[in-house]
């Protein structure tokens, strides 16, 4: 009797354990299918916004010219562009409500791969196949390297999936590894605002390690911001959490002095060192941060990890291979550059250096003609006081009056 009811009880025990062995295949498909949605989304949002940032760029050098300086309003190639604007930034912010932080961001890559095409499709110079190809190979194996660690980053990302409830995110923002995470930030962003400002430290690692802390918590922020507002729109209503709006103000806050800090760095450096270094620090960052607030790395293997990280080395040399060999523009500038001229020093002051007045004339710095200035105008010399070094008994005039001629 004990063996039967022993055999009758595993017999009924078994469907329940296949059950439950057939629910965990489902949901890790539904959890890939999430983040083909998000990478799909993000992938979309960057080469519309690439399309579009080209087409304003292009509307503004066709305008070049023009004497109404908002002339580009008129246009529709510009409008056409800000609407695409919208759209692929539509399209990224949504993305982060389906994929995992640390899966998104890297794929920024993309702009930097369609850009390049772009670039190369629609270039106007006259050139020779041979010449094309030497002048653009890094630009093709970086456009290939970034494809591929594109594909394992899609491949091999973090498969982690929590809905964005008020709850989980509040108990995320109060996690000890996401404290000691944010002190470390604050301090580190501290010493760099403190050597930027006060020791006209302008490098641009400097400046733009600034815009990578600012942009993880962006990144940090958007997510929560879109995947509350997406389990609203799906019937459980999150927007009456105060940590909604504490996310929104984060997340407008952090962008616009993200912002302010590249308009700075665009002034001193090149656009191409920017955008190389800029994609590396902010991936870097971002990822840390997704890792440690979403923790988007829990239950991972090393396997995976190991691909993911690689993925991320061979985007980082594809850009930073697209970018290096884009040409740097050269600002006209409407003076001669005092280093330039051989012993002259600079006189700096505060790192600016002082360069002639052009007084909207191209003499560049030279003197001006007073031949027409008259002489109750001119100068008067100073009287010079001459050193005796006769005998002493001979007796000389302290001073001697220079006379002031015109021919002089």
């Amino acid at each position: 009797m004990e063996g039967g009811n022993s055999l009758n009880l595993q017999l009924q025990q078994l469907p329940l354990a296949t059950a439950a062995v057939s629910v965990q295949p489902h949901t890790d498909s539904f959890s890939y299918k999430e983040n083909l949605i998000g990478a799909l989304l993000a992938i979309f949002g960057h080469l519309v916004i690439s399309i579009a940032l080209n087409l304003q760029k292009y509307s503004h050098i066709r305008l070049a010219g023009s004497k109404d300086p908002r002339a580009y309003f008129k246009t529709k190639t510009w409008w056409c562009g800000l609407f695409l604007l919208v759209l692929g930034e539509l399209g990224v912010f949504s993305s982060y409500a389906f994929a995992p932080l640390s899966l998104i961001v890297p794929l920024s890559a993309v702009s930097v791969i369609a850009s390049a095409i772009i670039g190369i499709i629609f270039i106007k110079e006259k050139w020779k196949p041979k010449d094309f190809l030497r002048r653009y190979v890094l630009s093709f194996v970086g456009c290939g390297l970034a494809i591929v660690g594109t594909y394992l980053l899609i491949t091999f990302g973090p498969n982690s999936h929590e809905k964005m409830t008020g709850e989980n995110i509040t108990r995320h923002l109060v996690s000890w590894p996401f404290l000691l995470y944010m002190l470390v930030e604050i301090i580190i962003f501290c010493l760099l605002l403190y050597f930027y400002k006060e020791r006209n430290a302008n490098y641009i690692v400097v400046i733009l390690l600034l815009v990578a802390l600012l942009g993880s918590m962006t990144v940090v922020t958007v997510k929560a911001v879109a995947g509350m507002i997406v389990v609203s729109i799906q019937g459980n209503l999150q927007l009456d959490y105060p940590i909604f709006y504490i996310m929104l103000v984060c997340m407008i806050a952090t962008a616009i002095f993200q912002a302010t800090f590249l308009a700075q760095a665009s002034q001193l450096y090149d656009s191409s060192q920017i955008a190389s270094i800029s994609y590396i620090l902010s991936t870097t960052v971002a990822i840390t941060a997704g890792a440690t607030f979403y923790l988007d790395f829990t239950g991972e293997d090393v396997l995976h990890i190991c691909m993911f990280a690689l993925g991320c080395l061979i985007a980082f040399l594809g850009v930073f291979l697209i970018t290096r060999n884009r040409k740097k523009s050269v600002p006209f500038e409407p003076y001669i550059s005092m280093d330039a001229m051989p012993g002259m020093q600079n006189m700096h002051d505060k790192g600016i250096a002082v360069q002639p007045d052009l007084k909207a004339s191209f003499s560049y710095g030279a003197l001006e003609n007073n031949d027409n200035t008259p002489e109750i105008y001119t100068p008067a010399t100073l009287p010079i006081v001459q050193e005796q070094h006769g005998s002493k008994g001979v007796s000389a005039p302290p001073y001697r009056v220079l006379e002031h001629s015109k021919k002089e």
